[in-house]
Order: structure tokens, then sequence, then C-alpha cells
């Protein structure tokens, strides 16, 4: 098993760059998509989320891969990024032909649920610019040899989008790895964006050719059984509920086939309902097991996120030279208090991360 060599800050201009789509998101708060007449609006995407929240609760300096079509709906999508913080020097922006026969930005409709009503997402991202970007686009070695990362990060969702992004994601992590960059990769299987293009065998098809330049790889119990072809024993049908020794031999034989993964980390979740979870996560590191503490009927306000918020803290945690329990645990946290707030993104501070960590009350701050 390898162990995770993280470069130093002085080294690199970014602490970590990502590669994937930025949709707007138009959320119809305590409504339904299909009957609201009000939408808020915010801008997300798997792997974006993650700088972001790199960025803006835990400080570091974080840039995104994307590409956007230059019209005003673009232009909300940068409006917005701007609040986060993240660098958008590598934005590739692609002329708009007026009505978007050849090009345009992703749309993500998303309502939270409520109770028995499970959260609802729709999609709406087809022959989009993220998805047309193709290999040669990019200047990896800018980003890498040049200007500098400590760590990359992308996911399956970005390599869902068309026949050319895995082979975009695959230009990256070779170009990262060539400049001992550490490599992430959320496998963030989507059903419905694999739908059309061969579903789960296509899916495993593209994970797999991946897999053997991810260092970090995390997902939840049923990506590692949907996207990359591991079952794991004590899952239910539903996917809401896992037995944790059943999934630690899953993970024991990811990593017999991909010895060169240091780390393999998932969010553990028991839906009881769309506002009440068990909420806890796992961490494989150097051929030892972490777990931070299972917190029960975890109150959620806006689930979307949670998952993207937990990969943030766990990456801050091995990025600072913290040990995985303590990285497992602060990925915990983090993802718990995002799911507190609206929108795809963190809203959460350090510190209440620190405190969401050391204790399990909601104490007043004065």
């Amino acid at each position: 098993m390898s162990k995770l060599n993280v470069k130093t800050k002085q080294q690199c201009k970014w602490d970590l760059v990502s590669l994937g789509e930025v949709m707007l998101r138009l959320d119809p708060g305590d409504e339904r998509i299909a009957t609201t007449r009000h939408f808020r609006v915010w801008e997300g995407g798997g792997e974006y989320n993650v700088a972001r929240g790199l960025r803006r609760c835990f400080g570091l300096e974080t840039a995104t891969v994307t590409a956007l079509a230059d019209n005003p709906v673009g232009r909300l999508v940068e409006d917005l990024m701007l609040q986060g913080g993240v660098s958008q020097k590598y934005v590739r922006w692609v002329p708009h032909d007026g009505v978007g026969r050849t090009v345009r930005n992703g749309l993500n409709f998303t309502e939270r649920g409520f109770g028995v009503r499970a959260a609802l997402g729709c999609s709406d991202r087809g022959h989009t610019a993220a998805s047309q970007l193709k290999p040669g686009d990019i200047d990896w070695q800018q980003i890498f040899s040049k200007d500098g990362a400590r760590w990359f990060h992308t996911g399956g969702i970005f390599c869902a989008l068309s026949e050319t992004t895995p082979q975009v994601a695959l230009e990256a992590m070779q170009a990262a790895k060539q400049s001992g960059a550490i490599v992430s990769y959320d496998l963030n299987y989507r059903a419905s964006l694999w739908k059309s293009i061969g579903g789960k065998s296509k899916a495993q098809e593209v994970n797999r050719r991946l897999a053997p330049y991810v260092d970090v790889m995390l997902g939840n119990e049923e990506d590692f059984t949907a996207a990359l072809g591991f079952s794991v024993s004590g899952l239910d049908e539903q996917h809401s509920k896992i037995e944790t020794g059943g999934f630690k031999k899953m993970i024991e034989a990811v990593v017999k086939e991909y010895p060169s993964m240091a780390v393999i980390a998932t969010t553990l979740r028991n839906a009881k309902t769309a506002t009440r979870n068990d909420w806890g996560a796992l961490c494989y590191h150097d051929g030892k097991f972490y777990e931070a503490p299972m917190r029960e009927d975890l109150e959620i306000y806006d689930r979307v996120g949670g998952g993207d918020s937990f990969a943030s803290g766990l990456i801050y945690g091995f990025m600072s030279g913290k040990d995985p329990q303590w990285s497992v645990e602060c990925g915990a946290a983090h993802g718990a208090l995002a799911m507190t707030t609206p929108g795809d993104t963190t809203m959460a501070t350090l510190s209440e991360v620190l405190q969401a960590m050391s204790s399990r009350t909601a104490r007043i701050e004065r």
C-alpha cells in the first residue's frame, strides 16, 4: 500500500486544482420543481464543490478547470464562482451561437426533499461547454509543471458527460502524476448521466481505466458497486444502510486490485427520511481502517454537496499533515455542517468544523 507524499506549498501556486463542470443550480426552496414559481440560484458541481470547500472553509488556494458558454447564464455562474474565491484562471470560455444549438451551460434543478419525500434532481446539461472538452484543450503542463499544484481532483460526474471527458481526465491525471501531485477521484455515480451512454457497464469501463492513476479514491457504497463493479455484503436493496464489516471487505478487494491507491474513503449514510440521516465515514490508509463516529439522526436541511464537503475536509486533513483519524473526522464534520445550509457548497467555517469534531452539542455561540 502506497503512502501519500504531498508536496509543500512553497513548490506550488495551488493547493488543489479540480476538473469538472460547474452548473447553475436552480433551487425551489421549500417548494417543488414542477410546481414552484420561484427559484434561487447557486453554482455547483461535484468536482468544483471540493475546490470551493477548501478555499472558503479551509483557506487554501484552489483553482478549477472547466468550460462555460459565453452568454449571460455563463457570466452568472462566473459571478457566483467569484464569491466562492476559487480561481478561474483556467476556465475556458466558448463563444455562444445565440440559441445553444452547438454549446450551452449546464442547469441543475434540485429540490431538497422533506420527511418521506426524497430529494429530487433534474439535470439539463446536454451539449454543454464542459462536456465538449477534449484532449489538448487544456495546457496541463502549465498547470502542473509551471504553476504547480499539490493536489488534483476530478470524478465520475465529469467523466459521464461525453465520450471525450474521460480522455481529458486521463490526460490530466497523467500530467498530475508526472508532476508529483496527489490525484483524488470521487466515483459519484449518477445513473441519469450514464443511462444513455451504456449505463453501469460503461461507468465501470471508464472508472476502471482511470483507477490505476488514483491515489485517493472516494465514494459511497453504491458508487463502489455500480461505478467500479465491486460487490458489498450487507447492503440492502435501497442502498440505505451499510454494514461496516462488509464494506471493509470490499475496500480490501479494491486495494488488492489497485495497490497504487493510498487512501480509500467513504461516507456511511442511513437515510431514515430525507431530513433525518445517520451519518458517518470510513477511511482506509496504509493497511488500517479509521472511522468517524456515527452521528445518529442528523438533521438535514439540504443534503446535496454533503459528500463533496466530506471530501474537502478529508483532503484538508491529509494536505495539512494530520493523521488519517483526524482527517476522516474532519471530513465527516464538514459534510454534516454543509448539509445544514442550502446550496451545493459549504457555508461552514473552520472553527465550526473543529467545534463539530470535538462536541456533539449545538450550543449557541455569543
